[in-house]
């Protein structure tokens, strides 16, 4: 089997939170016709649609991905689609079949065709209970409570294996909650941190699903996207680790993000209605040790609260203005 071209690239789950985004930056770096953006059942909006190639695929079906690797000759690929956290909890089955089956397919492709690099995220649902909840360690306890939970650990063994068994390059951060102004949240546990601004700007209340004191790590989408490809062209001699890296740029609870808003929209209200959401939070770590990524590739986020909430409500205040909210 062809080796394909590196510049050529897959992005599974294109249509997601992550994947809409980051599909749009690789285009902009490598060219719109060099990268391909997947999707299961969700149509892409115009945007994705209309800057490049878009193929439906699923990924717990593997001749749907071989078809469209060998099609174009791919040599690298982003695997963004996954089952989150809260949907998982509602259909651990699904979850179980997307997250690992669907991973292990990529991972085969990849490894008979001779990928050059694969990218696999994980997640701080791979933490659980009995995990050092602040400054949590890159090496740790991973006893996740979820079945998100449990297939990112799972996934991320598997993709080390891959790395030392076959030496295939597979590279994996492990992602807080990311805040996005461009794509709703896909149903995971710290979405309220992207819901409470929509609602923000258009009814000036919000329910949270949390308790106002639940400290979780998060991340500005802008963050998230330049750590990705950060990590996916750094020098494989420097990499110590692989799929597993501990990322972090803030920590705030619904509270902080309540008084940030609040000096933007100083009428902005929020109650508080925990629901079963909240147990999957409290199994997670409120602070996140990064030092391995720093160290390994350089990693330093740009944003933080106070920036991120200014530029959210920025570009959605825009949005909103202009109908398109």
């Amino acid at each position: 089997m062809s080796k394909g071209d590196m510049n050529k690239i897959l992005v599974t789950g294109a249509c997601g939170q992550i994947g809409s985004e980051l599909t749009m930056a690789l285009r902009q770096k490598y060219g719109n016709e060099n990268v391909v953006a997947t999707g299961h059942k969700t149509k892409p909006g115009p945007t994705l649609r209309d800057s490049g190639p878009f193929e439906f695929i699923d990924v717990t079906r593997r001749e749907t991905v071989e078809e469209v690797v060998d099609r174009y000759n791919i040599g690298t690929i982003y695997h963004m689609a996954a089952i989150l956290s809260a949907v998982g909890e509602q259909n651990p089955h699904l979850a179980w079949d997307v997250n690992i089956n669907g991973l292990y397919n990529i991972l085969e492709i990849a490894r008979e065709r001779e990928l050059t690099r694969v990218f696999c995220p994980s997640s701080i649902a791979v933490f659980g209970p009995e995990t050092p909840r602040d400054n949590t360690p890159q090496e740790t306890v991973l006893r996740p409570t979820t079945m998100y939970g449990i297939t990112k650990v799972a996934g991320e063994l598997l993709c080390d294996y891959y790395f030392r068994r076959f030496g295939l390059d597979v590279r994996g951060v492990r992602y807080p909650g990311i805040i996005s102004s461009e794509t709703l949240p896909g149903g995971g546990t710290t979405d309220y941190a992207v819901e409470i601004f929509y609602e923000a700007i258009k009814h000036k209340r919000y329910t949270c699903f949390l308790r106002e004191d639940t400290v979780l790590p998060m991340m500005y989408m802008p963050d998230c996207i330049r750590a990705t490809i950060m990590l996916m062209e750094a020098d494989l001699s420097r990499l110590k680790h692989h799929a597993d890296f501990n990322l972090a740029a803030m920590s705030f609870c619904p509270a902080e993000l309540v008084a940030e808003i609040k000096k933007h929209i100083p009428e902005f209200v929020c109650e508080y209605k925990p629901d079963f959401r909240q147990e999957i939070a409290d199994s997670w770590p409120r602070t996140i040790d990064d030092s391995a990524a720093r160290e390994e590739w350089g990693w330093e986020p740009q944003y933080d609260l106070a920036a991120m909430t200014a530029d959210m409500l920025e570009k959605l205040g825009r949005k909103y203005a202009e109908g398109r909210l």
